[in-house]
């Protein structure tokens, strides 16, 4: 399956610096315009395949919740997760893709739309507020993207508390 969109940053810090904040779902809402974060589901800490999470958004004054669950998980290098609604309907596909380079690495940040064309022209924009789904991610993704390379430049490398957090978003 072809991304609907998809947008590459370089970012000079090691592929583990940025694996580590890419795949720390909870704390995401610190890199994205939407995402408030989230929390791991069921018990689990950390990134795997199979392993759900609730994530929190916002729109103004729109606010909702989605689930999503890790499809494909290669740490330091890949990690994909559907999103469904909360009434359980698959509306989006997401991934990280790191690739090493000579100076750091390139994060590849891909969405997929997904989900039938009553998700599409009704539910997802009366939830969200966003009648231009693909246009806003376009640009939601070159944000993320932008502030994720800003933190990872400037930390260098992470320790063991960063990849363990948690954070219970509302």
């Amino acid at each position: 399956m072809e991304p609907t969109i998809s947008h590459s940053i370089d970012v000079a810090a090691e592929p583990g610096v940025v694996w580590a904040l890419v795949s720390d779902l909870p704390r995401m809402g610190r890199f994205s315009p939407e995402n408030l974060g989230g929390r791991w589901l069921r018990g689990a800490t950390g990134p795997a395949v199979g392993v759900e999470l609730r994530g929190f958004n916002h729109n103004g004054a729109k606010r909702w919740s989605t689930t999503a669950r890790i499809v494909a998980c290669e740490p330091g290098r890949l990690l994909t997760f559907d999103v469904r609604s909360p009434l359980l309907v698959r509306v989006s596909r997401w991934s990280y893709v790191i690739t090493p380079t000579r100076h750091g690495c390139v994060l590849t940040e891909n969405w997929y739309r997904v989900g039938n064309r009553f998700v599409r022209r009704f539910l997802g924009p009366r939830v969200t507020g966003r009648q231009d789904r693909p246009g806003y991610n376009a640009e939601s993704i070159k944000h993320t993207l932008a502030a994720v390379k800003a933190h990872a430049e400037s930390i260098g490398d992470v320790g063991p508390e960063w990849r363990t957090s948690t954070t219970n978003a509302p």
